[in-house]
């Protein structure tokens, strides 16, 4: 699964190149041409054109409009419905009106910052099909592990299985689809544009600014459903990216981005019902490892095969709660049992204390399987 390594050479190896152009600051070599900013033109332009700031404010905005009006057509179709039931129809048209608004909005974007396409966004880089296809292996296996471990342990117990015949291939097909659009909006909101956005334009005392405030914001707000997670993962960040940031540490920008991505992915899911601390933390977790995939790999494609792959196993075929989110038409069917810490309770898996070490294990894995590439490949650039 490993991408190939030419033998080192004075010239860099291609796949070196691309995975140095997509995940440092010198991003500016993607965008075609940028405008000298002149007069009071520096507070929108920078050295590798639009600023970071200005680019996620605008995408925002498209991001909400296109929302919107797809929204609007979809119910107008009768596509989606306020029913407050998760089938596979309801998540595939749920998740399709923000898929389509977040192609619009980046396309757009890509447009304004005059780059080549969309695909700039850390979708680039060697052997995508391959990281892509390992990712979605690793997050079945990756859910199956913590699946197992929680029966061995007696906090998850299995009932009869819940589809038969062809409902079997048919739920399986469409949760499959459902899913697939989940990792790309979520992989493709945070771990492409995002990070990729911020990575050029961010440094500690940024981050720092971003990460307070989210922080503030719960406290304020005093949601329930696991705030400490988030609070958590903004505490471990600080001192590694502090000390990126005084040692002028190459591809600092990369990580302190992370570290306020994965954040925000943790703050979100907040308003998922039945989450704890545990599930919170989790998800903030997770997203800073399919960041690390992004460094080692060159690109998002591992982070959404996973990501797609982890969510139809925790839902379709083990039947679990995800995110604190049960489930219609669901293969295998299974309850939490015995003491929620490790069980996770109505969270589902996500929410033991067993996850982090599955998730730790996806990172060794990565690091193991991708990482000495990476280290090579950086060595020939």
């Amino acid at each position: 699964m490993e991408p190939e390594i030419q033998p080192a050479s004075p010239e860099p190896s291609p796949a070196a190149t691309a995975i140095d152009a997509a995940l440092t600051s010198e991003n500016s070599a993607q965008i075609l041409g940028a405008p000298e900013p002149g007069g009071l033109g520096w507070v929108v332009i920078g050295s590798d054109g639009l600023r970071a700031g200005w680019s996620i404010a605008i995408f925002a905005i498209l991001m909400a409009l296109f929302s919107m009006a797809v929204a609007l057509a979809f119910f107008k179709l009768h596509l989606v419905q306020q029913n407050g039931h998760i089938s596979p129809r309801s998540a595939l048209f749920g998740e399709l009106i923000p898929f389509l608004a977040m192609l619009g909005a980046s396309a757009l974007v890509a447009l304004l910052e005059r780059r080549r396409n969309l695909l700039a966004f850390n979708l680039t880089g060697p052997r995508r099909g391959r990281h892509f296809l390992s990712g979605l292996a690793a997050g079945f296996l990756g859910l199956s592990v913590l699946v197992g471990a929680l029966s061995a342990g007696g906090w998850l117990h299995f009932g009869a299985v819940a589809l038969t015949g062809a409902g079997i291939a048919k739920y399986a097909a469409l949760w499959g689809c459902a899913f697939l659009l989940v990792g790309c909006v979520e992989e493709g909101l945070f771990r492409c544009y995002l990070q990729f956005t911020l990575t050029r334009g961010i440094n500690f005392w940024w981050a720092l600014g971003i990460e307070a405030a989210i922080c503030l914001d719960l406290a304020l707000r005093a949601r329930g459903n696991g705030i400490w997670g988030v609070y958590a993962v903004a505490l471990l960040g600080l001192v590694p990216c502090l000390l990126l940031q005084l040692n002028k540490a190459s591809g600092a920008g990369f990580w302190q981005a992370a570290w306020v991505t994965s954040t925000v992915f943790g703050f979100i899911h907040t308003g998922n019902n039945g989450e704890n601390w545990i599930g919170i933390f989790a998800a903030a977790a997770i997203g800073f490892v399919f960041c690390v995939s992004i460094w080692v790999t060159g690109s998002a494609w591992w982070a959404i095969g996973c990501h797609a792959a982890w969510d139809w196993a925790e839902t379709y075929f083990y039947g679990t709660a995800d995110s604190g989110m049960p489930a219609q038409g669901h293969y295998l069917s299974t309850s939490p049992a015995g003491n929620v810490l490790w069980s996770g309770g109505t969270d589902g898996p996500e929410g033991s204390l067993l996850v982090l070490g599955v998730i730790l294990l996806l990172l060794v894995s990565l690091l193991v399987i991708y990482g000495r590439s990476r280290a090579e490949m950086a060595e020939t650039a």
